[in-house]
């Protein structure tokens, strides 16, 4: 059985890789905020952008950064050790599915079906035969042989970093190859992965037993996954629409941060226009910040109801509402019933 994904156009230019990541490069390189200037050479970015959780990059710009960190870090297995900071938790809703998965197999597949909404230029697809499952990787824009292989690196230590803390040991079975040549510092993959590597193949991918991958995860945790699957699934169903490109931008900006956090002026900044202007094109898509906010957070609203046992007071809490009576006014205004109403009628 294969899985695949599609593939998009317009790497280059469409912004959806969090910036976390980047601040994550900075970390592993020990930059000061003055030092900051030297990773964001030539990418248009600035320290305020790079600070901002909100803030997306373009692949063209991600690339850029881990360009600059590789020169910046003078070695060259630079790729691994940024791999190791890339804990399922840095992965943001993402990550939590994997990490409330019921097994590796789980969540192999969901960061199959849900990297575009953490960076669509990565295409994984996941080819199964009876004994084994093969993760296989794609970069979709073009970089040089060093930054590739770095990204390379970067990927595979991202991959064990999630199936590690699922099985809750070093995955020893894993049989890793890569595309690019034996580099100077082959003996440096055993300090990072386990299992046999293997350079100058004809794909790049992470194979392994399906046995290993049906081992049930210790920490799974059903409420969580279903939780960060639907939020998962919504962040990827809103990327795949062809709404007007604004509400699209914003819908994905409110769904990759905490419910109810992002204000106009952080979303406006993100943009890099002012909050006036940002209002006249949501007008000109007949919508505005506030529609949308309301409409993002009437849907988690409505999905914690239907599909968890948390109480009215902790769904208000975790949608950032600061008194549960400001929660059910806001409800009752969407929906005409109350919380209680709502989820006795889904069920």
């Amino acid at each position: 059985m294969a899985i695949t994904t599609q593939k998009k156009d317009s790497h280059n230019t469409q912004a959806d890789i969090p910036s976390n990541y980047s601040r994550l490069i900075a970390r592993e390189l020990g930059l000061t905020a003055r030092q900051l200037p030297k990773l964001l050479g030539d990418t248009g970015l600035d320290i305020v952008q790079l600070l901002r959780d909100e803030s997306l990059l373009t692949a063209a710009q991600q690339i850029q950064i881990l360009r600059n960190a590789l020169e910046l870090s003078g070695t060259p297995e630079f790729g691994l050790r940024l791999g190791r900071r890339l804990t399922p938790a840095t992965h943001g809703a993402m990550g939590f599915v994997a990490n409330s998965s019921p097994d590796l197999y789980a969540a192999l597949q969901a960061v199959h079906t849900f990297l575009p909404t953490r960076a669509s230029f990565i295409q994984v697809d996941l080819q199964q035969t009876e004994d084994y499952l093969e993760c296989v990787v794609n970069f979709q824009v073009p970089m040089e042989n060093d930054v590739e292989r770095c990204l390379a690196d970067t990927v595979i230590k991202a991959f064990f970093e999630i199936g590690e803390f699922i099985v809750g040991r070093p995955l020893y079975e894993a049989e890793i190859c890569f595309t690019h040549p034996a580099p100077v510092y082959k003996e440096m993959y055993r300090d990072y992965l386990p299992g046999k590597i293997y350079f100058n193949c004809d794909q790049f991918k992470l194979k392994l037993p399906m046995a290993l991958c049906r081992k049930p995860n210790a920490s799974a945790n059903h409420e969580s996954y279903h939780l960060a699957l639907q939020q998962c699934e919504s962040m990827l169903a809103r990327l795949q629409t062809h709404e007007p490109d604004y509400r699209t931008r914003l819908k994905k900006m409110m769904l990759s941060r905490p419910p109810g956090t992002l204000s106009e002026e952080e979303a406006a900044a993100t943009l890099f226009m002012s909050k006036r202007t940002l209002a006249r094109k949501l007008k000109r898509e007949n919508s505005s910040f506030r529609q949308i906010r309301e409409e993002v957070l009437s849907r988690q609203a409505a999905s914690y109801l239907c599909d968890s046992q948390m109480s009215v007071e902790a769904i208000a809490t975790l949608l950032n509402y600061h008194d549960t009576a400001s929660f059910r006014r806001a409800f009752k205004r969407w929906f005409g019933l109350t919380p209680d109403q709502y989820r006795q009628g889904a069920h």
